[in-house]
């Protein structure tokens, strides 16, 4: 990226803070509301980047695990004022969102929250499956587009879809292992890589794996770290993918939670301002509080920070490294069916036929009305709270 207007001073880092803090407090809508305020700041705007530049930016970041739009900001703020303007830009761009999150975790998770609370949580909770079919939905054209127009790489294509989504459904712990395996077929397909390099990367899995036992068995922050360390360096595909991991570790490993409660962290997740993967701060509430919410958070977003002030410089080759997209084709179309079967245990979490009913109106609002997500959460909140007062069962 450089810079559109030699003659337009780059900002200060006062600037940046309250810039990127504003659009972190006004970005409901997710990625793509994030990256028209960052467009319309950064572009149209203020000219510190050409159109083409940040366009580039948009392509570097989807590369990346982790929340593409939140390393969207980082990046940004890296071309203007370098590793300061990425820490300050990255922060008071998260930071908003953050604190709502934690104060709704906070009304949400209490012991003995008040009854219409109860019925927002479970009336939003029950639009989630719904949401995360429309997030796969949204991501199928382009992943389609990009797989090729031969026979053969569109069967494989399907395949990876399929796999990604029986793993979500099935195995979550184990998805990340799935997706890895599907981008390294496709790199085989298009690049034969040779042995090295692919068990180098089979050696990596292998000791990241091998990590979870003894840290499941630690528990407590150190348990609540790992779950954030997935979730912020293995969530290729957008935060919905590792929603299935997130659900299990939550759940049933450390019962942090219980499913209605992991599906409240989601909705909250969807209706702040921020990523989805902002979710892993509730549940780092749920284990341990206010310090384990801010300990989620901060590892959750320190991979986004380290791609970018790490390799930052190196984006343009990696975004042309043939090897680099095989990758990605394989494992963005396993991650596409991931999230799309990550339906499967968030619609199997739910316990009222109340709450069913509204998982299809949502359904037909966001998949066959194509509208909003943060309206419709909003919606079923509203009638979930309605429900409780009226009388509705809220309880299993």
């Amino acid at each position: 990226m450089n810079q559109a207007d030699d003659t337009v001073p780059q900002p200060t880092l006062g600037t940046i803070a309250r810039e990127w803090g504003r659009i972190g407090c006004i970005g409901f809508g997710g990625p793509p509301t994030h990256i028209a305020l960052l467009r319309r700041l950064c572009v149209q705007e203020r000219r510190w980047l050409t159109d083409a530049d940040f366009e580039d930016g948009i392509a570097a970041t989807n590369l990346l695990p982790g929340p593409a739009s939140t390393q969207l900001a980082i990046l940004c703020a890296w071309r203007l004022r370098g590793p300061l303007g990425a820490i300050v830009g990255g922060v008071c761009f998260i930071v908003p969102g953050l604190i709502v999150i934690l104060a709704l975790a906070a009304l949400f998770l209490a012991a003995h929250p008040p009854r219409w609370v109860m019925g927002a949580a479970a009336g939003a909770g029950a639009a989630v499956p719904a949401v995360a079919a429309h997030a796969a939905a949204g991501l199928v054209p382009a992943s389609w587009r990009r797989a090729g127009a031969s026979r053969a790489s569109r069967a494989r294509w399907a395949g990876y879809l399929i796999a990604g989504g029986i793993a979500a459904a099935l195995i979550g712990p184990w998805l990340v292992l799935v997706l890895a395996g599907c981008g390294l077929i496709e790199t085989a397909v298009h690049a034969r890589p040779p042995a090295r390099p692919q068990g180098s990367a089979g050696r990596r899995a292998a000791m990241l794996l091998g990590l979870a036992p003894p840290t499941a068995a630690a528990g407590g922050l150190l348990a609540v770290a790992w779950v954030a360390a997935k979730v912020g360096a293995l969530s290729y595909g957008g935060g919905f993918v590792i929603i299935p991991l997130m659900q299990h570790d939550a759940v049933h490993t450390y019962h942090w939670m219980t499913d209605t409660q992991f599906l409240d962290a989601v909705a909250l997740g969807q209706i702040t301002p921020g990523p989805v993967v902002q979710t892993v701060a509730v549940v780092g509430f749920a284990a341990a509080g206010i310090g384990g919410g801010l300990l989620a958070a901060l590892v959750a977003f320190a991979p986004s920070f380290a791609f970018v002030l790490l390799g930052g410089r190196h984006f343009d080759r990696l975004r042309d490294a043939p090897r680099v997209q095989a990758f990605l084709t394989g494992a963005g179309a396993a991650a596409i069916g991931a999230i799309a079967g990550s339906t499967i245990p968030l619609a199997l979490a739910l316990t009222h036929l109340w709450q069913y009913g509204l998982l299809a109106l949502a359904a037909l609002w966001l998949l066959l009305l194509r509208r909003g997500v943060v309206t419709a959460l909003i919606t079923a909140g509203t009638a979930g709270a309605l429900f409780a007062l009226a009388g509705a069962p809220l309880t299993g």
